[in-house]
């Protein structure tokens, strides 16, 4: 098949900020965008290498199988740079606060259109009934946005999201197939449990067997002088205006130790770094532990405030997508506040959360054997490849595990330069056209 050259010369990608055509081409987007019903509008300025940018409110469906159930307005963002341009669609799994253009965009030199999830940030419905909270409705979410935008962006379409928004991009191509040439998930779990044992079976080989020693040291450390602990921690959390009504301060700073070597491992800390507590005297000790534990795990996840922020996805995790547990028994002899099978999906109170796991083995069945036209990008060091896509080798999907790399940095720009211009081919003969071959070189 004969590819289409994108129209335009790379070096344009650099030189979009000129004046005049520019500012009528927005004159144009917006008129188009005033003609679609369903959406609002308001300019913001544009990031670095877009023509306009807007903060778009999107009526959707609260339940896109009934709508005499209502709507809500959903936050999206529109970064764009021209409409022969591909078009990166993010399914963000959280809060989308902050207009930040994606890698992605930036290779493909693309237009980006960055949905907020559902039931997050400002897309919370006014009624809101927790059970239209699922990958179903949120998929549609996505479908909805991408019809009501695809005459304004006519090029071919690729979905990516990050972690849980990963999981969010391998659901929207299981529903919604023919909706995207290419799909490029980052570091994205698939659970079929509410205890993933792969997660235990990869902390307890992680590293090296001193690493993980020094690790169960520090963890009993703590432990030990919880006194110490629990007084200070009253008074940081004090100062921060954490509340602790949900849980407790001591089950929270319970969870927060059992917590440390999977976060740990998500975000590449260095086993170079983990406290002594031999070496210094004991207040010192406590102190430093303290500060260190906050800085690899981060006390306000466990905080009421952390809570409520993240309930929608504790509630998903618990109904629908996974997630997992703690093995206690290292610390059985030092554990107080927790329950006997202490797990991390913290679900908002009041909450009926009945765990049903059908759509996600679908999903990981449908990827392992079905899937078409898929990049997945995982850390080698990231406690969730534990828990990673898997796919036959007929498939023409592609898996990269970035050696060395964690939960925040396996991305493009840390592919080896092989496996970079193997991605931009696979992405060139998916979307039928010709990428711009040096913003994939040297990034």
């Amino acid at each position: 098949m004969r590819r289409r050259v994108v129209g335009f010369v790379c070096v344009a990608i650099l030189t979009l900020h000129s004046n005049g055509p520019v500012r009528a081409q927005e004159h144009d987007l917006e008129r188009v965008l005033d003609l679609i019903p369903a959406i609002s509008f308001e300019a913001i300025d544009p990031p670095e290498g877009f023509t306009a940018s807007y903060e778009l409110r999107v009526r959707q469906n609260i339940d896109h199988d009934d709508p005499i159930r209502g709507a809500f307005l959903q936050r999206v963002f529109l970064n764009y740079r021209d409409a022969n341009r591909p078009t990166v669609l993010v399914t963000n799994g959280y809060s989308r606060a902050n207009n930040r253009p994606t890698e992605l965009s930036q290779y493909l030199g693309a237009n980006e259109v960055s949905v907020e999830h559902r039931y997050f940030g400002a897309s919370i419905p006014n009624s809101l009934d927790w059970s239209f909270l699922n990958l179903e409705q949120a998929t549609a979410d996505l479908h909805s946005v991408r019809e009501l935008l695809a005459e304004l962006l006519p090029g071919p379409w690729v979905a990516s999201g990050r972690s849980k928004g990963g999981m969010t991009t391998i659901a929207f191509g299981y529903f919604f197939p023919d909706d995207v040439s290419a799909s490029v998930p980052y570091v994205a779990p698939l659970q079929t449990s509410l205890e993933d044992e792969r997660i235990y079976a990869y902390l307890r080989s992680a590293g090296t067997p001193e690493c993980r020693s020094d690790q169960q040291a520090f963890q009993r450390f703590m432990l030990r002088e919880r006194d110490q602990v629990l007084t200070r921690l009253k008074w940081f959390a004090k100062g921060r205006g954490w509340t602790f009504e949900y849980m407790g301060l001591e089950a929270a700073f319970e969870y927060a130790v059992l917590e440390y070597p999977f976060s740990f491992w998500q975000n590449g800390f260095d086993c170079g770094a983990i406290p002594e507590s031999g070496i210094e005297d004991r207040e010192a000790a406590v102190d430093r532990g303290l500060e260190y534990l906050d800085a690899v795990v981060g006390f306000s996840l466990y905080s009421d405030q952390g809570i409520e922020q993240y309930g929608p996805h504790y509630f998903q995790a618990a109904t629908q997508t996974g997630y997992y547990g703690f093995e206690t028994e290292p610390f059985v002899d030092l554990l107080e506040a927790l329950p006997a099978e202490p797990n991390a999906a913290f679900v908002p109170k009041g909450l009926d959360a009945r765990y049903d796991p059908t759509l996600l083995m679908r999903i990981t069945e449908w990827v392992r054997s079905e899937a078409k036209n898929f990049i997945f990008l995982y850390g080698a060091l990231d406690t969730w490849t534990s828990a990673a896509a898997e796919i036959s080798p007929e498939s023409n999907s592609i898996k990269f595990v970035l050696p060395g790399r964690h939960h925040g940095d396996a991305t493009i720009a840390n592919l080896s330069d092989e496996n970079r211009e193997r991605m931009r081919a696979a992405l060139e003969e998916w979307m039928g056209i010709t990428l711009c071959s040096e913003l994939w070189s040297g990034r």
